[in-house]
């Protein structure tokens, strides 16, 4: 993962690399987007122009409907979910192995032209080359375009119309909501029956969620990230998913946060300062994985461990209901099943 003392490392990087979860949510004071506002464009096979209003409020417009798309694997993915295919991405795509990164969902990786698989990397020069319609993104913190490198943007931005979408300063369903939008103005049918049956099944995966933390109301979660020296215990509120786990009715610890306000870094001598009863462990490839802390004493005394209570976190949701509703079940099946630990 990056090196997190990298003093060029912005608090995206961080993010990025593992440690923060939920950036944007604490910086809404610094302005606010449509998030209401949605696309009206042509569906395809039609003619006319295309537009679309995005999270930062800015019009994406076109002549017409964008066919050369590249986005953001996690964005990508969840346009897949709802029949619109991208020819590149950018973000984790591939593991060291060669295999898809989780972020890439049911993304055939083989088809698509990866301009960057780590934070950093985005190839300006395949980009160009694939004569890009669109870029479409993530968006943490106000106007800030994820895994688009400041360095390279001005030169990026020139080449197509862009879109953020906001993964902070949301919930789940709204991003979802949002995602869908943007799928319904590139041509995708929203009314297919796979989509509908998909929204069903996260309906009753929210219900299910909700009567189980109903059900269990002294269970306990702990949102943590793993890196090879700090352990991060990250607050809920401050990202789409978490936060919407808590209104659902699932609690959460608080940790003392940083001044950033978003997570607590402890060291590993100091992991087991707040009790839990399930942790959620960031699952992304940037961060270590609970097999990768096997051997770390402190990490296997903590009682949520011992109780066997240690759960994936999906960290970067691919916004479709289809991607989201397996979230919510896992969880909910983690509460119905738990014990009291911490």
């Amino acid at each position: 993962m990056p090196n997190l003392r990298t003093s060029s490392l912005s608090r995206r990087g961080l993010l990025a690399a593992g440690g923060a979860v939920g950036l944007g949510a604490a910086l809404a004071a610094c302005g606010d987007s449509d998030s209401k506002g949605s696309g009206s464009g042509s569906g395809a096979g039609k003619s006319g122009p295309w537009s679309f209003k995005d999270d930062r409020g800015q019009n994406a417009e076109a002549k017409s409907t964008p066919k050369n798309i590249v986005a953001f694997v996690g964005v990508a993915a969840a346009l897949h979910d709802y029949g619109v295919e991208v020819k590149g991405v950018f973000g984790p795509t591939k593991t060291a192995d060669g295999k898809p990164d989780v972020q890439a969902g049911d993304l055939d990786i083989s088809k698509v032209e990866v301009l960057g698989n780590v934070w950093g990397e985005f190839n300006v020069e395949k980009y160009a080359g694939l004569a890009p319609d669109l870029l479409v993104t993530a968006m943490w913190e106000k106007d800030a375009l994820w895994y688009v490198p400041d360095e390279s943007k001005d030169k990026i931005l020139e080449l197509a119309p862009s879109v953020a979408l906001w993964a902070a300063q949301t919930t789940v369903p709204k991003a979802i909501q949002r995602h869908e939008d943007l799928a319904a103005s590139l041509g995708a049918d929203v009314k297919a029956e796979r989509v509908t049956d998909a929204k069903a099944a996260f309906e009753k995966a929210a219900a299910r969620l909700r009567a189980a933390a109903k059900s269990q109301p002294n269970i306990k979660v702990l949102v943590g990230s793993a890196s090879q020296d700090l352990f991060y215990v990250s607050l809920a509120k401050m990202s789409a998913d978490t936060l919407y786990f808590q209104e659902l009715g699932v609690k959460f610890v608080e940790p003392k946060v940083n001044k950033a306000g978003f997570f607590e870094e402890l060291s590993w001598e100091n992991v087991d300062k707040y009790d839990a009863d399930i942790i959620m462990m960031d699952n992304r490839s940037s961060a270590l994985q609970p097999d990768a802390l096997a051997t770390r004493p402190t990490w296997a005394r903590l009682p949520a461990v011992k109780a066997g209570q240690v759960i994936p976190r999906t960290t970067e949701p691919i916004y479709s209901y289809a991607k989201c509703a397996p979230i919510l079940d896992a969880l909910a099946e983690a509460i119905e099943k738990a014990k009291k630990a911490g």
